[in-house]
């Protein structure tokens, strides 16, 4: 069973909207695929299982909670380290630069 997590807005690091405008390209994540979200105000590194395109979410396995200093957390709010979540396309955000 997957673990309900209110992700944060995506902004301006949103795959959705940086994807718009490229017809060519496909964002779609595949099984194995390493995707990120936001939440509370860390990056979360999301190991794709599966997707669902009728309703554009990925399910997959958080590998990775980086704050925004950052350092590896185990667990944030809700979310811990190996929980199932599921990932709808526009909650999808880039990875933050070094600088962010």
């Amino acid at each position: 069973m997957h673990r309900h997590i209110e992700w944060d807005e995506p902004g301006s690091a949103s795959v959705t909207r940086l994807y718009a405008s490229d017809p060519n390209a496909d964002p779609t994540p595949h099984t194995g695929d390493i995707i990120s979200a936001r939440y509370q105000g860390c990056s979360v590194r999301i190991d794709v299982r599966s997707y669902r395109e009728d309703d554009a979410v990925s399910i997959g396995d958080v590998v990775a909670i980086i704050n925004a200093q950052g350092q590896r957390l185990d667990s944030r709010g809700k979310l811990h380290k190996g929980d199932t979540v599921r990932l709808p396309d526009d909650k999808r955000a880039i990875e933050p630069s070094p600088e962010e």
